[in-house]
């Protein structure tokens, strides 16, 4: 159906709720705002959906929200009577309509007879992978948009270990959400009929205690927070999300008692008012933090994203100025405070493994490897994470210990399944409290893991692309990267072409290829003779590109020289198909 035909069945619905048609009528003349609203159906993907809110097939509202809801009541038929017995936790955070789009969701769960378990307070997203486990629900629903601007929102879905669907069952979801003929005509039921029935239940305090007890495992050596924990300055700041009240409870738990909110964004607020961008990787984020951390001479500057499942770091460095800390960074320091601990206390597992992704530091498996632990790398996506470690469960093959991704994603303990931001900021703390023990910051911590492993140095391009020929404009880009390899980059021969569509790993030396082990992926990374490599990626939740870059070098000033020379030579084909 043409983007015109799907406009005017939806302004031609009489039922059509009257804010979203008046939206509709306001922007009548508007044929760009109205072809980007109808031109294609909101992409329901491997993660869920994600999109600005607004009227329209292609936009998130109470209509697409139903869509996918109606989806997720049909794959949970199909898997039987169990899982629908089981039901639903449906969990959001502060966003707009994030509390509707939830009681929405759980409505045509219920008309379907589906249980919903829904948190009557925003709560972030590892509480919800957790919640899942702890309910023992088939599957779980995260209303967020995580970090993107106000205008944005999504809907997540878990499955029954607290994890994000991996592509087998995502695939069959989405075949499920897009068999959904009519979005606008889909049966909901009233919340209170399904209260009564028991197909509505609200959740939050008994959740709240387990998920905060279940937090105190991970403080590494209790006796050092509690010599350091009223000493460590700490500033955190939720970004006005949902991270705010079970962080306060597990710093209290846990024992770190000298910690300064940033008051103007400790508020929930849809709008993200005292901040320029709800997200801990953008640097402006901190600019609250910074100041209240000047007046408070705090050692650690810490921000949560509005969902609570990324975190952000930031320190002193040698001038006493504030720097934002790489989440590759962040986690280098936590990986080596948290195996070097382990195997002081003698707990360090033989089959030990540390998972990351594809576009991750390759110095987390140096680190590890000076302890004897396995590294093992997975697609970009916590759920891939999340795969394996359900996976060793079973097998027994190997014992995690820790996952991370270069976007400021971490895990330490799998009572969760997603990336924990809770949890992260109670081990940077730790780690904060470790080095001030021995009258360090954080950065000359790093610096001194550099010192022992090598300087290692990474950055990330993104290249936004909105819009139907936004999309063409990603497609056509990649095809060329694929079809039309480099063979020489940055003054160093071309090792590695790594494509994942294929699951082929080719040579460029002498032309041999290998199997990638790992599902297909839109993705390609290239590794130069040196060690270093790109990695070329189109979100699966925004309209962009991401250009990642890693190198490796005994010196910084090397690894500097060597890291922009490998941009550079990136960023001049890019710049040139843009």
């Amino acid at each position: 159906m043409s983007w015109k035909a799907q406009f005017e069945k939806w302004i031609g619905y009489e039922s059509l709720r009257e804010d979203l048609k008046e939206e509709l009528l306001k922007q009548a003349e508007d044929e760009t705002y109205l072809e980007d609203s109808f031109y294609k159906n909101l992409e329901f993907g491997t993660g869920g959906m994600r999109g600005e809110i607004g009227p329209g097939t292609n936009r998130m509202n109470v209509y697409t929200i139903r869509k996918a809801a109606q989806g997720l009541a049909d794959y949970m038929k199909a898997a039987g009577e169990e899982a629908m017995s089981r039901g639903v936790v449906i969990a959001h955070d502060n966003r707009r309509m994030s509390h509707e789009f939830a009681i929405e969701a759980a409505c045509t769960l219920g008309a379907n007879g589906v249980k919903a378990y829904v948190f009557k307070e925003l709560r972030p997203t590892p509480q919800l992978s957790f919640a899942v486990r702890e309910l023992n629900t088939h599957t779980g629903i995260m209303i967020t948009a995580s970090h993107n601007p106000p205008e944005y929102n999504g809907f997540k879905v878990y499955g029954d270990d607290g994890a994000q669907l991996v592509p087998k069952d995502a695939d069959r979801l989405i075949e499920m959400v897009n068999a959904v003929e009519n979005e606008l005509t889909i049966e909901t039921a009233d919340k209170e009929t399904l209260i009564e029935k028991g197909l509505f239940q609200y959740v939050l305090e008994d959740l709240d205690k387990s998920y905060g007890e279940a937090l105190e495992s991970v403080v590494v050596d209790k006796s050092l927070v509690g010599e350091m924990g009223s000493d460590l300055s700490i500033v955190f700041t939720p970004l006005h999300g949902a991270a705010q009240t079970p962080m306060m409870d597990a710093f209290s738990r846990t024992g770190f008692k000298n910690v300064h909110v940033v008051e103007e964004q400790a508020v929930p607020d849809t709008e993200f008012s005292a901040v320029t961008s709800p997200n801990p990787e953008e640097h402006r984020a901190f600019d609250h933090a910074m100041i209240l951390g000047d007046k408070r001479d705090a050692d650690i500057l810490i921000a949560t994203d509005p969902d609570g499942d990324r975190v952000g770091v930031a320190a002193k460095d040698s001038n006493g100025q504030y720097k934002v800390l790489t989440g590759n960074q962040t986690g280098a320091l936590m990986l080596e405070y948290l195996l070097s601990g382990k195997k002081a206390a003698g707990t360090l597992p033989e089959n030990g493994v540390v998972i990351k992704t594809i576009v991750t530091s390759e110095m987390g498996r140096r680190i590890a490897g000076s302890y004897g632990v396995e590294t093992l790398d997975v697609l970009t996506g916590f759920k891939f994470i999340g795969e394996k470690i359900r996976e060793y469960e079973k097998t027994k093959e190997n014992t995690y210990l820790f996952g991370y991704e270069e976007s400021y994603g971490y895990l330490i303990e799998p009572f969760a399944r997603d990336k924990d931001a809770i949890q992260a900021v109670l081990l940077a703390s730790e780690v904060a409290a470790y080095y001030k023990k021995q009258g360090k910051t954080l950065f000359e911590g790093l610096t001194e893991l550099y010192e022992q492993y090598g300087y290692y140095l990474e950055d990330l391009e993104s290249f936004v692309f909105k819009g139907k020929s936004g999309a063409e404009t990603m497609a056509r880009m990649m095809e060329s990267f694929r079809s039309e390899p480099m063979k020489e980059q940055a003054g160093q021969k071309v090792k590695w072409q790594e494509d994942y569509s294929t699951g082929t790993r080719t040579n460029m030396l002498d032309d041999s290829s290998e199997i990638i082990d790992l599902p297909s992926s839109n993705v390609i990374k290239v590794v130069l003779e040196d060690g270093s490599w790109y990695c070329l990626r189109p979100s699966g939740t925004e309209p962009k590109i991401k250009a990642y870059f890693g190198v490796k070098k005994d010196t910084l000033s090397e690894a500097e020289k060597q890291l922009e020379q490998l941009k550079d030579a990136v960023l001049q084909k890019v710049n040139e198909m843009s």
